[in-house]
């Protein structure tokens, strides 16, 4: 599969939370960062996303917003 966006992370499935409606799905990178992502629970299912199953975190946003306290 050919992919336009730049950041595309290698990681490791650390969990699968299924809700009503999306899943939050925690990825492992390997510094032993973790990245969040929350996606529609079909597309977790369809995916068969499993603890320990190797997968590529691709981000591909418009805006980052940063914010101070």
């Amino acid at each position: 599969m050919k992919i336009s966006a730049r950041n595309v992370l290698k990681g490791k499935v650390q969990s699968v939370n299924h809700g009503a409606v999306n899943s939050e799905v925690v990825v492992e990178l390997p510094g032993g960062q973790q990245i969040v992502s929350v996606i529609t629970k079909s597309s977790a299912e369809r995916l068969g996303l499993t603890a320990g199953q190797e997968v590529y975190a691709v981000i591909k946003a418009s805006n980052v917003l940063l914010a101070l306290d």
